[in-house]
């Protein structure tokens, strides 16, 4: 049985792209957001920010990350289905334990405000 050998090349290259646009999308959502809501100190647009406009970019990106991580795996040798599966599981480990992080940034935003998320304490 032939297999094509640039398959996983092509699939890597394609995560990566996919990866990176939607990252540029997230970004620029999430930097109008957080301009919005320091202009208007509303709530209302944080909730709106952790909705369909930020999810659908930040989806993409997972998205983008495990084919570039099963391609990845595939590359060095894996089985098709033991890459994909492996590489699912770590980006969904991943991408939900960031999500879960960045909705507490931004719920920490919503209440205090950008003093809230201040590292510098001073002693």
């Amino acid at each position: 049985m032939y297999v094509n050998a640039q398959y996983p090349f092509v699939l890597l290259a394609l995560g990566l792209f996919i990866s990176v646009t939607c990252g540029l999308a997230f970004e620029a959502t999430l930097k109008q957001g957080v301009q919005n809501w320091s202009k208007a100190r509303s709530g209302k647009i944080i909730e709106q920010l952790q909705g369909v406009q930020l999810t659908l970019p930040y989806l993409g990106i997972s998205a983008g990350i495990w084919l570039f991580l099963g391609a990845g795996l595939t590359i060095f040798g894996l089985p098709g289905w033991l890459s994909i599966g492996t590489s699912l599981v770590l980006t969904l480990l991943t991408s939900g334990l960031i999500w879960a992080q960045l909705s507490q940034v931004l719920i920490q935003l919503q209440q205090g405000g950008s003093r809230a998320l201040d590292l510098d304490v001073p002693e």
